[in-house]
């Protein structure tokens, strides 16, 4: 309903994300200037306001969790709750294009008596729609102020933004359910007209995006244009920081190379070996590898992915994956809405696992989490493997990401029937397309940037100096003496390749980045890999994943990584060395996943039939 587009209209960009306390629920909190006004005549615009007076003061604005019930189940929504209660003044979001829906909320945020007032957002897409609301009468009826918004265009913003600071305090009176509802269907009646239209070209296209038959296809389409879009803008931005890398950096690079002699301990940890040219990626240093895999591998496809993704989100789209994806989802004990936190984890790792909270059921969080964890690469690891893997054909891409989604149904059957709950009905609200707003566009695009930037490069930097101090003291070589029975026994793989899977656990992209200058064969590097992409998460995910699952699920899902990771290592070395060429084993993967999302929605077709 743009909860989040009218408090970025309010604050600007000069936001902070924080943690609820003793919770990992995050929160947004921004400021908002305005002058004290004995008025409030200039809605909003002070600068032309004779009731102004003193100097320009801010107040804090807090977008909280979004929530539909004062009565809620998930985290999220308990934690918006309390901060319900802790607030001084309280803004309520209500779609106007959904009227009845929202005023339940409403009614129940008047029983808490705090100063309040109605954003009656997406006031143009409800006069689009033919849905005309008396905003006069309905203010009268709720006894607060109620300002048409839109969080998209602005419309309404300095109004709301003026009187915000008066707002009277609601004076709500407790209801019962039925009791409420009745007040609302009279409210509704009294304040708003619908006016007979037919349904827009917008509108049939819509329809069309969440219907089983048409939709699906276009979904898979839309997805396979999306990492399409994402991987050729992300080479080409790799092509321009490659140059400006030769030109800029490299000339410091052998200047500081000289300061520390050409080679030596330092030499070694910081910078790594140089050749002629230099090759980042394999030259292993702090501020060679370190700082190019950071910047110039990784950075360009996760600034891509964000505004590709930032797109969707705010054009309404999302929603109607989760409801096409429903079907298949079913099949391991999940609902439609945990692709998102998949899609957000393909992202990031981090992101995707703090949105496993918007889910209602431990089962649901648990088993979300464990497949998000262990077979979603993010796009730094993507772009590495993309780059690492693609080298060597685009059918040995094929084959992982098929191994990928093999280990992924594999993985969601058995978690779906062994772990105990149940799995509630997807309820979730599509709102209609609507073109984003570019500002709001660049301010999420910033925002997820420089958190990624914040979390990326001191692991990545800290990993290559972890794994360099382990070598250069000997240590990789005992472990890869430890390891050597499981890593080259079971997965094929030198005993070199040890030092890749130990960095993995800190930062996981550049373990791939790791493995270039080991000389493997084509069947190794998509074994390795796959191990990489598999097994425990890395250091900034795990900490999450620890507060989101709590010790006991932690160690389980742990187990479940390890377990899954040692089967599907093994099993690829060996199936890849059965078929000839490559391409037939791929053609067969493909073969299988295609029946199994054909046999999901024949199935639940089949089911709804008998149903009925």
């Amino acid at each position: 309903m743009g909860k989040s587009a009218i408090f970025s209209q309010l604050t600007g960009v000069s936001v902070t994300t924080s943690n609820y306390p003793g919770t990992t629920v995050t929160y947004t909190r921004g400021t908002m200037s305005y002058r004290p006004c004995e008025t409030v005549v200039c809605g909003g615009d002070c600068r032309h306001c004779a009731g102004a007076s003193g100097e320009w003061e801010r107040a804090e604005v807090i977008d909280v969790p979004g929530t539909y019930r004062l009565d809620p189940q998930a985290q999220a929504e308990r934690i918006a709750v309390d901060m319900i209660r802790e607030g001084d003044i309280l803004v309520n979001v209500v779609d106007a294009t959904n009227l009845e829906r929202n005023l339940n909320l409403t009614l129940q945020l008047l029983e808490f008596g705090k100063p309040t007032i109605i954003a009656l957002n997406m006031w143009d897409e409800a006069r689009h729609k033919g849905v005309a609301i008396d905003v006069e009468a309905l203010a009268e009826r709720l006894g607060v102020p109620v300002v048409p918004t839109s969080g998209i265009s602005g419309e309404g913003l300095m109004d709301l933004r003026g009187r915000m600071m008066h707002a009277p305090a609601a004076a709500g009176e407790s209801l019962t359910d039925d009791e409420r509802w009745e007040r609302i269907g009279r409210i509704v009646t009294d304040v708003q007209n619908l006016s007979h239209r037919h349904h827009t070209l917008l509108e049939r296209i819509q329809d069309m995006m969440i219907h089983p038959v048409t939709g699906a296809p276009f979904a898979l389409l839309s997805l396979a244009l999306i990492f399409y879009v994402i991987i050729q803008a992300g080479e080409l931005l790799v092509g321009w920081i490659d140059r400006l890398f030769a030109f800029a950096y490299t000339p410091l690079i052998n200047l500081i190379s000289g300061w520390l002699g050409g080679g030596g301990f330092f030499h070694d940890i910081l910078l790594g070996q140089l050749g002629s040219p230099i090759d980042y990626e394999a030259a292993m240093g702090v501020l060679t590898t370190g700082v190019y895999v950071s910047l110039g591998l990784v950075l360009p496809y996760v600034l891509v992915f964000y505004l590709v993704m930032g797109f969707l989100e705010d054009l309404g789209y999302l929603p109607r994956v989760a409801i096409l994806f429903d079907r298949l989802f079913h099949m391991v004990g999940l609902h439609g809405y945990s692709i998102l936190p998949m899609m957000l984890a393909s992202g990031g790792n981090v992101p995707g696992v703090l949105a496993i909270r918007n889910l209602e059921s431990r089962r649901e969080r648990f088993i979300t989490a464990v497949i998000t964890c262990t077979t979603i690469p993010c796009m730094a690891q993507t772009a590495i493997i993309l780059r690492a893997v693609g080298a060597r054909g685009t059918v040995f891409v094929l084959i992982l990401f098929s191994a990928l989604v093999l280990v992924w149904i594999a993985l969601g059957l058995i978690l779906g029937a062994a772990v105990k709950g149940n799995t509630p009905t997807l309820l979730i609200e599509v709102p209609p397309y609507r073109l984003p707003s570019m500002k709001t566009q660049f301010q999420k695009l910033w925002m997820r940037l420089r958190a990624f930037l914040k979390e990326a490069i001191p692991y990545m930097l800290g990993g290559i100096l972890f794994i360099n101090l382990l070598n250069v003291t000997g240590i990789i070589r005992w472990l890869g003496s430890l390891a050597r029975p499981l890593v080259s026994g079971l997965w094929g793989l030198p005993g070199e390749s040890v030092a890749a899977l130990i960095l993995g656990i800190i930062r996981k992209d550049a373990a791939v980045a790791l493995l270039e200058p080991l000389m493997l064969t084509d069947a190794q590097v998509v074994t390795a890999t796959l191990v990489l992409i598999l097994y425990f998460p890395c250091a900034a995910t795990f900490a999450v994943l620890a507060k989101e699952l709590g010790l006991k699920d932690l160690i389980k899902a742990f187990s479940i990584m390890a377990a899954t990771t040692l089967i599907a290592g093994a099993l690829i070395r060996f199936t890849m060395g059965a078929f000839a060429p490559a391409l037939t084993l791929a053609l067969i993967w493909v073969a299988v996943i295609a029946l199994f999302i054909l046999g999901s929605y024949l199935g639940h077709h089949s089911k709804g039939r008998q149903a009925i």
